[in-house]
């Protein structure tokens, strides 16, 4: 699968991220309000930015003013919408492999829902440029092990951010029925996104989901719609049409890939699904 890529980050070769796990770079000053095409990547980001701008995450426009940290999930549709004055700072991307993937992907800072930026005071702030400024030294020198190296240096940041800005708790599963909830909708979030178009979506249905639980699908629907207030099958349709409207605007891919990339036995089973759920045929969400 081909996304498209955004040219806002200078420098940058995906073949040596893949290779070595990570970059480091200096963000450029600007004071032209410069929008940048929403797109999603592979890595994740961790950034110190200082100055004015607005962000789109996941469809929420987030207003960076003065100097924060911002965590960014690969998996969330992200892009600068605009800025202006003079904007400034570092920014490291990491991939999976490079930190632990589960750290990641259950770590509060990288959580779809919250919120992925950290206001920082004038302390704090100066903290935190020093240690991007450390990994930036250690990244363009020689230092045969700079990767565990900017790997504590990561760490390190991330344990702080938690520290100054604890992520919002999250409940305790007290019963079954939460812990059932629990493991569905974490179940969901696994199946995408899509990467591959000859790799079709598995689990479709709340019955399928429940298989793969070993509980029966009654169970499962009174667990999720207790806890959640939504049917199953209502949170399996919403994230396959999320992930519809992604591809169509991410990828090159045919409407009839993305048809059989997410489960569809026909490309015309897929028109009428979307439609009747967006009111859109694909193709016509694709031009807008």
């Amino acid at each position: 699968m081909t996304f498209h890529e955004t040219t806002d980050i200078p420098g940058l070769n995906l073949a040596d991220l893949r290779l070595n796990g990570f970059k480091v770079y200096a963000l450029p000053s600007s004071t032209e309000v410069s929008p940048v095409r929403a797109g999603r990547r592979d890595f994740y980001k961790m950034g110190l930015v200082n100055g004015d701008m607005t962000i789109n995450y996941g469809g929420q426009l987030l207003d960076i003013k003065g100097t924060a940290l911002l965590f960014i999930n690969p998996r969330i549709p992200h892009s600068l919408v605009g800025r202006v004055n003079r904007t400034g700072g570092y920014s490291c991307i990491f991939t999976e492999t490079f930190i632990s993937g589960r750290d990641l992907q259950y770590s509060p800072l990288f959580r779809v829902g919250d919120n992925p930026v950290i206001p920082l005071n004038t302390e704090q702030a100066g903290f935190m440029t020093g240690l991007f400024e450390k990994i930036l030294t250690v990244y363009n020198g020689d230092y045969l092990h700079k990767g565990e190296l900017i790997k504590s240096c990561i760490t390190l940041i991330i344990h702080e951010a938690l520290r100054i800005q604890p992520a919002q708790q999250v409940q305790p599963l007290k019963n079954g029925v939460g812990r059932i909830a629990h493991l569905f909708t974490d179940l969901l979030e696994r199946q995408f996104p899509i990467e591959r178009n000859n790799d079709p979506l598995a689990l479709r249905t709340a019955q399928d989901y429940a298989s793969h639980l070993s509980i029966h699908v009654n169970y499962l629907n009174r667990a999720v719609k207790e806890v959640t207030g939504k049917p199953t099958s209502a949170h399996i349709t919403a994230r396959v049409i999320a992930e519809a409207k992604a591809l169509l605007h991410h990828s090159d891919w045919s409407v009839a890939e993305i048809a059989y990339a997410l489960g569809f036995e026909y490309p015309a089973y897929f028109n009428n699904y979307f439609k009747r759920l967006t009111g859109s045929t694909p193709n016509a969400f694709r031009k807008v």
